[in-house]
């Protein structure tokens, strides 16, 4: 009598109980993407502050950071609970497995990028010089890695695949959150944080928030409520750095408009020198080659030159040199 009283109850309440969950948590997953757009764009929009106030690569690479870290976020992680909602229910368990794994892999690109931009950035802060060779050397080494693991997913069918994917995240997450943290330490002379209180304060909770951020990827199984904790903690943690910066840290003061400044801006509206192109002929001042200019401003040699021979265009000189006078002169 007792057992049947127990299957009468199981059988009465775990229907009405299915709907209710599902619901709870198709409201709590929506609440938590407006959360995570909004914290995307508070972050991007910070950094985009910082670039425009400050003239400094350290503001670049954070806005790049956030970025394609966001983008790795939309893309590789929010895109992993889209296809869970959407797709599960129409394919096969083991083809289902076999496409998110694939499709998260296939995200994972914006997140080395994002790790190559935390590291310059660090460099920036701590006001040194990056090894030579260690952009290409950095992006050889982990799109290396991305394909062996590509390959052992493509070969491999078994079920621990999910596993080595969050595996790998944690890991390299943390190594290279630990990796600027060190360097950040190195600091000799920072021109972006004037009190050392600063440069150990960002030391510390970088790889504090990142760890944090890891937990609940350690003991995620299959629960949907440990998915949205780390998808709110992954946000979260990431608009660290830009609201630091703007809030926390002591910046050197707002320059303003000078008087030699001003008339460069007028040079290029009369021109019509777009923001990106005043960039290039700032470099181009300075006597940087294409080269230089190329990992100063993150873009590729070719844009350079595209950049330049239009700048020349505009302003009807031939060469550097004459493109230099006549900055000159027109600032004078």
């Amino acid at each position: 009598m007792h057992c049947n009283t127990k299957v009468v109850l199981k059988i009465a309440i775990y229907p009405n109980f299915i709907p209710y969950y599902n619901n709870m948590l198709t409201i709590l997953s929506l609440l938590v993407f407006i959360f995570s757009m909004a914290l995307a764009s508070l972050g991007i929009s910070l950094g985009l502050r910082l670039r425009k106030n400050y003239r400094s690569d350290t503001f670049n690479f954070l806005l790049y950071f956030q970025v394609f870290i966001f983008t790795f976020g939309f893309y590789g992680i929010w895109g992993q609970a889209v296809i869970q909602t959407f797709l599960t229910p129409h394919l096969p368990a083991g083809l289902h497995s076999r496409f998110s794994d694939i499709s998260l892999l296939m995200g994972l690109p914006f997140l080395v990028f994002a790790w190559l931009m935390l590291i310059q950035f660090s460099w920036s802060i701590a006001g040194r010089q990056k090894i030579r060779f260690f952009v290409p050397g950095f992006l050889i080494l982990n799109f290396s890695l991305l394909f062996l693991l590509g390959y052992y997913i493509a070969r491999e069918n078994s079920a621990g695949q999910e596993s080595l994917i969050r595996n790998y995240f944690i890991v390299m997450n943390v190594a290279f959150a630990l990796l600027a943290s060190y360097i950040i330490l190195l600091t000799g002379r920072s021109r972006i944080l004037t009190r050392k209180g600063d440069i150990r304060m960002l030391a510390l909770l970088l790889p504090l928030i990142t760890v944090i951020q890891c937990i609940p990827l350690v003991f995620y199984t299959t629960g949907s409520w440990t998915g949205l904790i780390f998808i709110f903690l992954f946000f979260s943690g990431n608009t660290f750095l830009p609201l630091f910066l703007s809030y926390a840290a002591l910046l050197p003061s707002i320059p303003d408009q000078s008087a030699q400044d001003q008339p460069f801006e007028e040079f290029c509206r009369k021109y019509g020198i777009s923001p990106r192109e005043s960039d290039v002929i700032r470099e181009i001042c300075k006597g940087l080659s294409n080269k230089e200019i190329s990992e100063r401003l993150f873009i590729s040699l070719q844009t350079v030159k595209d950049h330049t021979h239009r700048i020349y265009t505009k302003t009807n000189v031939r060469n550097r040199v004459q493109l230099i006078n006549l900055v000159k002169e027109k600032n004078s």
